[in-house]
């Protein structure tokens, strides 16, 4: 699900695993035997659920429900009570939601607070990995995967798609994990570089392949046009630095490491097969070096890192840039719009530029965030119900494309499956039929960012244009690199990891800083280095590896 760059997360840090009988040992502790260790009787729990509720079923409670949730109202699209997605949804379903209310800006603080308060509602969504771990030692939310054998489209999904290795990534120590992610058929990719075309036509450049094409392509710009940064990036989550940038990530996977978004601190090296640290990788070194380039030859902007998203698209909206990071969404939107007074002005989204780790995607992008569910939920007598509910809505095909797109014939024409669905003509999404009277988000509250995650491949095309299914078609090409393996941290190494990382992290992102803007020479990096060693680095590298020791031992075939 695309979301505004605000609510992009710093760090989506899925540490998944990777090996096929790792996967086993993950179906197995799914809850297939419902006997999970700490999982109560809950004969008692099932008032309002289906007695014979199974995969492609159509959930529809014995009697009307209301269960409680957390709701993020994003700017964009602004929660409204009485969206037609709450009436259909009843009506399928028999189930309303009480609804506790949070503006985007504000919804993981208060989300804590609530959490902490021992006052959160049942259901919290929109939770990015690892959020979850910090409630999980003061027992505030359930261990969900002893209660996913009440979920069999979740299940299916698992076994179907081969997700029980990305699923591991999830873990505790206790073997546990405490968040339902949504799940992708496919690894898949949205954010890229939106490059102006017709000023590549005028310098008679092709688009650039790798990321040595994308430099010199920057050159040619600038030689041409010196007067300006041909690339001012936005996507850096309200000035907050590299480690939340979207082009540091973007960077990071043909680079071979982690940065940006999707920075972590821990990186496997399956050469050595042991974690290293990544903001002291030689492979980070050099993405530094490469945008330390950029930028010291004014080819890139270096308000980049701190300048608000609008600031950065006024400047390419007045022609003053001509590359940015997008994604389909955005380069609809918020680029093609804002350059429509360009006289000849085009622009597309190029594939992500290769770099010395060859033509690869991450793996790890097949899990999406996810719902926590608080432990008193397990107390209510409909607590049956609002697994199966949860399992309809989120996780199943129905679910999936309703929440996504609505009610067919009303909102939408046509099937996934056979390729043949359209959006109803009186309805406008991110550029599609924007003249028409109704907009899907905010008129009737599809596509809310709240449930719309996950799915097949199938239903993930269509929301694209053709244009952007052949930059998918060209991603979808390069490898998919394997997940790493879990190290899930027992209570008291992950409280003594949590006082090191923070630390480690936030040292990262300032120094990479000063590295990229020349304000610290990279000749210093060895004394970068010995300054993070200062900061714990090799303690705690040291008990993830341990942590990761010790996996791999109790799951040993």
């Amino acid at each position: 699900m695309t979301e505004p760059s605000s609510f992009r997360p710093t760090r989506r840090q899925f540490l998944s695993a990777g090996a096929a009988g790792v996967a086993a040992v993950a179906l197995g502790g799914c809850g297939g035997s419902g006997n999970e260790s700490g999982k109560q009787d809950l004969s008692s729990k099932k008032t309002g659920a289906m007695s014979n509720y199974a995969v492609g079923q159509q959930f529809k409670a014995t009697e009307p429900l209301t269960f409680p949730i957390m709701m993020l109202s994003n700017p964009a699209y602004p929660y409204n009570a009485n969206w037609p997605f709450f009436t259909h949804l009843k009506q399928l379903t028999n189930v309303s939601f009480s609804a506790i209310v949070s503006p985007l800006s504000d919804y993981n603080q208060k989300r804590s607070v609530m959490i902490n308060g021992g006052n959160a509602p049942e259901i919290i969504p929109k939770t990015y990995h690892p959020d979850e771990v910090q409630y999980v030692g003061g027992g505030a939310i359930l261990p969900v995967s002893d209660y996913v054998d009440l979920m069999p489209n979740f299940q299916d999904k698992i076994k179907k798609w081969d997700l029980g290795s990305n699923l591991d990534s999830l873990r505790q120590g206790d073997g546990k994990f405490y968040v339902l992610p949504g799940l992708h058929q496919n690894a898949w990719v949205d954010y890229s570089l939106a490059v102006r075309t017709d000023i590549l036509k005028q310098l008679n450049l092709d688009v650039p392949k790798t990321w040595d094409d994308f430099y010199t392509m920057l050159k040619a710009m600038k030689q041409a046009h010196p007067d300006i940064y041909p690339f001012s990036d936005r996507f850096s989550s309200n000035g907050t630095g590299p480690g939340a940038n979207s082009f540091f990530s973007t960077l990071s996977t043909g680079f071979n490491t982690y940065a940006g978004w999707t920075y972590q601190n821990a990186f496997w090296d399956a050469g050595q097969k042991k974690f290293v640290f990544t903001g002291a990788m030689d492979q980070y070194k050099q993405l530094v070096q490469y945008v330390n380039k950029l930028v010291s030859e004014k080819l890139m902007d270096p308000e980049s890192f701190t300048q608000q998203d609008d600031a950065a698209i006024q400047k390419f909206s007045s022609g003053k840039t001509f590359v940015m990071s997008t994604n389909a969404q955005t380069l609809v939107t918020d680029l093609r719009k804002g350059i429509s007074g360009i006289p000849g002005a085009t622009v597309v989204k190029i594939p992500v530029p290769i770099g010395p780790a060859g033509p690869v995607v991450q793996g790890d992008t097949r899990l999406e965030n996810g719902i926590m569910i608080t432990s008193k939920a397990k107390d209510s007598k409909n607590f049956v119900a609002m697994m199966q509910f949860i399992d309809w809505l989120w996780y199943s095909d129905a679910g999936e494309i309703f929440a996504k797109w609505g009610v067919k014939g009303e909102t939408y024409t046509g099937s996934v499956d056979d390729g043949t669905f359209k959006l109803s003509p009186k309805v406008s999404w991110a550029g599609l039929n924007p003249n028409a009277p109704k907009n899907l988000q905010t008129d009737y509250g599809f596509y809310n960012g709240v449930f719309a995650y996950g799915g097949s491949t199938a239903l993930l095309n269509t929301q694209f244009s053709p244009e952007e299914k052949q930059f998918q078609k060209v991603m979808n090409s390069r490898k998919v690199l394997p997940v790493p393996p879990p190290h899930p941290l027992t209570a008291d190494q992950r409280e003594q990891a949590a006082l090191w990382e923070t630390g480690l992290t936030d040292f990262v992102n300032q120094q990479t800083l000063q590295f990229v803007l020349g304000r610290r020479p990279l000749s210093g990096w060895d004394t970068y280095v010995n300054e993070l060693k200062g900061k714990n680095m090799t303690e705690y590298i040291d008990t993830v590896n341990k942590a990761y020791q010790t996996y791999q031992s109790k799951n040993a075939a």
